[in-house]
């Protein structure tokens, strides 16, 4: 993991409820991923938030991935 991407995600209690930003600005790594998994490229993206830039969807991924590396114990 690239820990200057992760950098970018940003959970503050008085901001979005708490849920994961990117730059602690109100836009929530939620919102993004669900315009990726909808097919909105990242240029439509960037296009939508200016104040956006690629590494902050690419942040967005790798928190994702992050945070479904669950490890299993078998018992």
């Amino acid at each position: 993991m690239n820990a200057s991407l992760l950098s970018r995600i940003t959970i503050e209690p008085g901001k979005c409820g708490g849920k994961p930003c990117i730059r602690s600005m109100r836009i929530r790594v939620s919102d993004i991923l669900e315009l990726l998994g909808e097919g909105i490229s990242f240029e439509e993206v960037l296009a939508d938030f200016p104040d956006l830039e690629r590494e902050d969807i690419l942040a967005c991924l790798q928190f994702a991935a992050r945070r479904t590396d669950i490890v299993r114990i078998a018992a």
